[in-house]
């Protein structure tokens, strides 16, 4: 068990405090402002299912196209990301991770354990465990409930164009 137990709140009010939580968690787990936003874009396009552009990453993100060109091109001149012509549309550029952007994925997942396991060392294992399986869990599940919200919004707008 923790040192410092948590007394447990209601629904909303505990529920209320997730976000910022998680906000927390990303912010203390880093190595600073630029490792978090080059280590997001280099899991982005790592995790992609298929071609993956500027546009793409941004939304992903959920930031506009010109905050995160800057954090790709410094990606692109570290040698972490290369530009590529897309496969299915020659006149579209992509971007693929380098061996170099997945030795530093794997940096940084590396130091994300690391402090994982500081900041529970007083966990019983058991929890440790379990509140890790739970996070996977939340992200899977979050990935996927942004892919059915991306295709709800795809949908409706085929299904209401709007007039001219």
């Amino acid at each position: 068990m923790s040192t410092s137990p948590t007394p447990p709140e209601p629904g909303k009010a505990l529920f209320d405090r997730i976000g910022p939580a998680l906000s927390r968690l990303r912010r203390r787990t880093s190595g600073g402002r630029g490792d978090l936003t080059r280590n997001l874009i280099l899991n982005v396009v790592a995790d992609a299912s298929g071609e993956v552009t500027v546009g793409a990453v941004a939304a992903e993100m959920g930031v506009s196209q010109p905050v995160v060109s800057r954090t790709i091109a410094a990606c692109i001149t570290d040698g972490l990301l290369r530009r590529a012509a897309s496969q299915a549309d020659g006149r579209r550029t992509v971007l693929e991770l380098t061996h170099a952007g997945e030795t530093e994925r794997h940096r940084f997942a590396s130091e994300q354990r690391a402090t994982f396991e500081r900041i529970t060392a007083a966990w019983d294992p058991a929890e440790r465990v379990q509140f890790a399986q739970f996070l996977i869990r939340y992200s899977q599940d979050a990935s996927a409930w942004a892919t059915q919200q991306t295709r709800r919004s795809e949908d409706d707008a085929r299904s209401h164009p709007e007039s001219p």
